[in-house]
């Protein structure tokens, strides 16, 4: 595992507005609704540093942890570079053998593009190193999870608005022919 090794780990959290009453008991309606309807989306993570990442669907904050103070100081806004930023991309290639023929297709454009690969295995990190330098992240479907790995609610749905806040673009991919979101 990632901890093992001291990796870089994080969590992601999002926030929704409540719907039902607040004097009676939470329904699965409060909890589940789409991506759009989150208000608050953040992740923190741990490793050399622990910073906190955060929207409040108007930007995106950075924060990183004192230790001495025992509390998170503001770093930055985040902005991903309007020109895309690096040339890097972020996918595990160790599942490539049982990816559909365009995402490889894809992922060789940008090898042929001149894009460098960057991987670490957490999700976390994989997307702050993309929101910092910019590049593409991407976790498709494949042969063994034929609707992909990642849970929408608490890793697609905050990471998308956070990216997307941050001035990136976030997707689904292709589904009955059209562009997922």
């Amino acid at each position: 595992s990632n901890i093992d090794c001291n990796v870089s780990v994080g969590s992601i959290f999002s926030v929704y507005r409540r719907r039902s009453s607040a004097d009676k008991p939470c329904t699965v309606d409060d909890i589940l609704r789409p991506g759009t309807d989150v208000i608050v989306a953040g992740y923190c993570m741990y490793g050399a540093a622990t910073e906190l990442v955060i929207t409040f669907g108007t930007g995106v904050q950075r924060f990183a942890l004192d230790p001495a103070l025992g509390e998170f100081l503001f770093v930055a806004d985040v902005k991903m570079p309007k020109d895309g930023g690096k040339k890097i991309f972020s996918c595990n290639e160790g599942n490539s053998l049982q990816w559909d023929a365009p995402i490889l297709t894809f992922v060789e454009a940008c090898k042929d593009q001149g894009y460098s690969a960057r991987y670490v295995g957490s999700m976390v990190s994989d997307v702050h190193r993309t929101l910092l330098y910019g590049g593409i992240f991407l976790y498709p479907a494949d042969k063994k999870s034929v609707k992909g790995k990642l849970r929408v609610l608490y890793e697609g749905f905050p990471m998308a608005l956070i990216t997307e806040q941050a001035g990136g673009s976030s997707s689904t991919g292709m589904y009955k022919g059209k562009l997922g979101r």
